[in-house]
């Protein structure tokens, strides 16, 4: 995760982050990608099921029918072990999570336990009333995705009317003083939709928004060859690094970030040599206490089924399974090799990650990515889009 706003913009020094020890117990949420301990924000895929019928659906969700493998007691039980283990955000995920009856309860166990509850939805099913809920029980935030404009949108989501819902949705949220906050995946099919959801976020108030860089898993596995090529994806980023600044300039300040692609970190320090040096190493340094992908260490995945894998993303690797043992002994078992790798891959990725100067900030970016395209955990990223000459030491 890449704050552009923060980088670009100037909105975080390193000192906002040091002011706190830099612990993800005592940070603040828009600074706890700058974490020291790692304490791993866990994404909980709380149901397969879902409303809608997204192309590029990671979780390869099914219809709302049916029922979940885990219980209420069950999460609560989960949730409890997350909690005493230090996990400092639990980010209720699906499918579609609004589809689950306990939604509201289970958050609440979290956040009564001292943790933050976020959710990641579609936006459909959050009506007046269900806003209503989620704010009574402390949400910290919702995040809606929103694949374009209308058009493009309910071609994303499989079924008409999906982007008026959703954006009923989302000012329901804002009626409730929830913090609410568009997620764009991007690729070929939609990236020129990105002006026009700048232009909602201004629009409709919506305070934060997210792009997505396409991570190769799930229905998403099926997009490969929709994904932008490398020069696209730094004309998307230079877009996006534009527009934020054009907002701000407005006075609109709004939080923009790029997600699951952290060349974006060093692509704004390039940026930012060629105007504003100065800024550029103070960036540095928040890029160095960010230290890029965190999938296995500061970012776990619990599946509707129980499994534990390293990201959301990243599901054929299992580590175990929270229903026969609690994630914190899982997450903390130095026999299994895989996720003991993860937590120090910079010892073992290969091709150009090996020797990329930005291998510290990096952290070898998607290994999900690199097994797709190359079968191999251990390969470079496809997705760096950075030039052999921008990265050589």
């Amino acid at each position: 995760m890449i704050g552009i706003s923060k980088l670009y913009c100037g909105t975080v020094e390193a000192s906002d982050a040091l002011r706190y020890g830099r612990h993800s117990g005592q940070l603040p949420s828009h600074l706890l990608q700058f974490s020291k301990d790692k304490k791993p924000v866990v994404v909980w895929n709380m149901t397969k099921r879902c409303n809608l019928k997204c192309v590029h659906c990671y979780a390869q969700a099914v219809a709302v029918d049916g029922g979940d493998p885990i219980n209420t007691a069950q999460a609560k039980a989960m949730i409890s072990d997350l909690a005493a283990y230090g996990t400092p955000v639990m980010l209720f995920s699906g499918g579609e999570p609004l589809v689950r009856q306990d939604l509201t309860e289970l958050a609440h166990h979290a956040t009564a336990q001292g943790m933050r509850a976020v959710i990641s939805t579609n936006g459909t099913l959050i009506t007046k009333d269900k806003a209503r809920e989620l704010k009574s029980v402390g949400l910290s935030y919702v995040g809606i995705s929103v694949d374009g404009l209308e058009a493009i949108h309910d071609k994303f989501r499989g079924v008409p009317g999906a982007f008026k819902k959703t954006l009923q949705g989302i000012e329901n949220c804002k009626a409730e003083g929830l913090k609410v906050g568009m997620r764009f995946t991007i690729n070929k099919r939609n990236w020129t939709e990105i002006p026009g959801v700048f232009d909602l976020i201004r629009d409709l108030e919506v305070p934060r928004v997210c792009f997505y860089h396409l991570v190769y898993s799930g229905r998403g596995s099926d997009l490969i060859k929709e994904d932008l090529d490398h020069a696209e994806t730094r004309q998307v980023v230079d877009l996006i690094i534009d527009r934020t600044r054009a907002l701000f300039d407005a006075g609109h300040e709004k939080e923009v970030l790029t997600v699951d692609n952290h060349a974006d970190g060093p692509y704004v320090y390039f940026r930012l040599l060629k105007e504003d040096p100065k800024r550029a190493e103070e960036v540095m340094e928040l890029l160095q206490f960010n230290e890029g992908n965190n999938s296995g260490r500061g970012i776990g995945c619990v599946s509707w089924d129980g499994k534990v894998h390293a990201d959301q993303f990243w599901r054929n690797h299992t580590f175990g399974n929270v229903l026969e043992r609690p994630f914190s002994q899982i997450w903390d078992d130095p026999d299994i090799e895989l996720l003991a790798k993860l937590k120090d891959k910079k010892r073992y990725v290969g091709g150009r990650c090996a020797t990329c100067r930005f291998l510290n900030i990096c952290g070898g970016n998607f290994r999900a990515r690199a097994e797709a395209y190359y079968g191999d955990i251990w390969a470079q990223d496809p997705a760096c889009y950075l030039t052999d000459d921008e990265i050589t030491k």
